[in-house]
């Protein structure tokens, strides 16, 4: 059976990033989190659905996902060097298509990059 609530533990896991990174967002209001009976942080399985950007869409397999927003597009014959904005401005090569403003998911696999729209 699902679960429904995750400790910052497991919701931290869950999201790939450190413990100390959940208890920050949560200071921030990047996370909506609870506190149980004994006062610990809980983290509910819909916001992390949320942060992970579960949306019932199929994803192709890789593990490091860099979800922002498309800031620039260089075109040079029939690719392109597209500049994502995540935490951190990340570059990745995809095929033209993209405009700046356009949300878009880089996936970062051992051997390529790809980029979702």
């Amino acid at each position: 059976m699902a679960k429904s609530v995750y400790t910052a533990r497991e919701a931290a896991q869950a999201l790939g990033i450190s413990l100390d990174t959940l208890r920050r967002w949560d200071r921030d209001g990047r996370i909506r989190t609870r506190r149980d009976s004994a006062n610990r942080r809980v983290v509910s399985a819909k916001e992390v659905a949320r942060l992970r950007g579960d949306d019932g869409a199929q994803h192709s397999s890789a593990r490091n996902r860099f979800a922002g927003t498309v800031r620039e597009v260089k075109v040079d014959g029939l690719l392109a060097q597209v500049e994502i904005l995540v935490t951190e401005p990340v570059r990745v090569v995809a095929i033209v298509g993209l405009k700046p403003g356009s949300p878009a998911t880089a996936v970062v696999k051992s051997t390529s990059v790809m980029v979702d729209r």
